[in-house]
């Protein structure tokens, strides 16, 4: 098997391989044909020559490793197994799903990536980094080939998954060989140059590097391998002139060289979200973010039972009287409403000037004696309200489609517990109403 291409691979020769698509110092990867479910496939393919027994329990960790993983935006592996050679040699391989698209390397030979789109990556990386320094795994190698563009067509936002965890360790278990050559020079960290154990901190740092290659189209710490690991504990990665505020700073708390000053994954996961949001929200994409609402098509002629729901939840365990659905349409705010005592009802208003107000950020006033309740709910208008916490609805095309509203006609002080309360309920209408977009599109493509 070990070096033809055209041999089979697998149980009863189920893989065919094709040509490769990467080359590494311990592998090779390689689109294949699943000859069984009768689907293409990548395969990562160790060889054989480097294989000692360390070498195979250290490939066969990698697969157990990703096995366990079970993430939108990481490579799914599908299967995996160890061939035996004439001579005896024991050779893994990883059968992973193919992502159709190129990986950030390839991409950034024809120019940098616009703003908007270095946003999503940032989003979609740290999210995944997320999910993986959750589980106590700390990638150590991210880099833009690591990074897969996945192909979704021009009308898509770009979308990433993260490969590659062949240097992964797990919490509580350091480097092995403890020297800076783990992982690749132009996106290590500081403390993994100084020769320290790479902690979640360290992804975070290198995710940064990535992401103002992205934006230049140039690596941060460009030159050989020695000069650009040194010089990263000299000075700070240089940010492109004209970048947005809210750019500079999280791309600087990301590229901290003190790991204790960098955002986790999750915070800059976050930050990127609120860039996507405030790009998005309202401002220059109105016409996009009106389809997106009809899309969604939340609020009907008759109250949801499931909305209805999540509504009266908010009431009670916020000890309000009222909880405010809405989703602006157009010109219109369509709405359904829960009302302590009396249940659900619908309706809809003109948008009128409220349109241009629409939340894109969290709001909780705990006393509106100054102004009215068409300042924090046009829905609300006519009530004598007195306190709102708001939080928006926000699609995952980044879209801010409307918001929720929990009300009540005497002042409070809203609490920690009160704000991530209300922030739940948006998320349980959003998550809501992603299924049901999802479901339609495969009933009823939308345009």
């Amino acid at each position: 098997m070990a070096d033809d291409d055209s041999e089979p691979l697998g149980e009863q020769g189920r893989y065919r391989l094709g040509e490769p698509l990467g080359r590494g110092g311990t592998s090779t990867v390689y689109r294949a044909r699943d000859l069984v479910l009768d689907r293409d496939v990548a395969i990562k393919v160790f060889s054989a020559r480097a294989s000692s027994p360390d070498d195979v329990r250290a490939q066969e960790a990698e697969a157990r490793l990703l096995a366990s993983f079970a993430h939108h935006n990481l490579v799914t592996l599908l299967d995996a197994g160890v061939d035996t050679g004439e001579g005896g040699d024991q050779q893994v391989y990883l059968v992973m799903e193919l992502v159709e698209g190129q990986d950030l390397r390839t991409r950034l030979r024809h120019g940098r990536l616009p703003l908007a789109d270095v946003a999503h990556l940032g989003f979609d990386l740290a999210t995944a980094l997320e999910y993986v320094h959750d589980r106590g795994v700390t990638h150590r190698d991210m880099k833009p080939s690591n990074v897969l563009l996945v192909d979704h067509g021009a009308d898509q936002r770009p979308r990433v998954k993260l490969a590659d965890f062949g240097v992964a360790t797990f919490e509580g278990r350091g480097d092995d060989d403890g020297e800076f050559v783990t992982g690749t020079a132009a996106y290590l960290s500081p403390e993994q140059v100084d020769g320290e154990d790479a902690q979640p901190a360290s992804d975070v740092y290198s995710l940064g590097l990535v992401l103002i290659e992205a934006l230049t189209g140039v690596p941060a710490y460009p030159g050989a391998v020695v000069e650009s690991a040194f010089a990263r504990l000299e000075h700070d990665p240089d940010l492109p002139d004209g970048l947005p505020l809210q750019w500079r700073a999280i791309l600087t708390g990301m590229t901290a060289r003190d790991m204790a000053a960098r955002p986790t994954a999750g915070e800059a996961a976050l930050a990127f979200r609120q860039i996507i949001v405030e790009d998005k929200g309202r401002g220059g994409d109105d016409d996009a973010r009106d389809v997106a609402a009809r899309q969604h098509n939340l609020i009907g002629a008759a109250p949801d039972e499931v909305f209805d729901r999540i509504a009266s939840l908010g009431v009670r365990m916020l000890g309000l009287t009222t909880c405010v659905i809405s989703v602006v349409e157009d010109d219109r705010i369509r709405f359904q409403r829960h009302d302590e005592g009396e249940g659900a009802r619908v309706g809809e208003l003109s948008a009128g000037d409220h349109v241009a107000g629409l939340h894109t950020r969290p709001v909780f006033v705990g006393d509106l004696a100054v102004g009215t309740a068409s300042s924090v709910d046009p829905v609300l208008a006519a009530d004598a309200v007195r306190c709102a916490a708001v939080a928006p609805l926000i699609t995952e095309q980044g879209y801010t489609v409307g918001a929720v509203c929990v009300a009540g006609p005497e002042p409070r002080r809203f609490t920690d517990d009160d704000r991530l309360t209300v922030l739940d309920l948006a998320g349980m209408v959003v998550h809501e109403m992603e299924i049901r977009l999802a479901v339609r599109r495969i009933a009823f493509p939308i345009p």
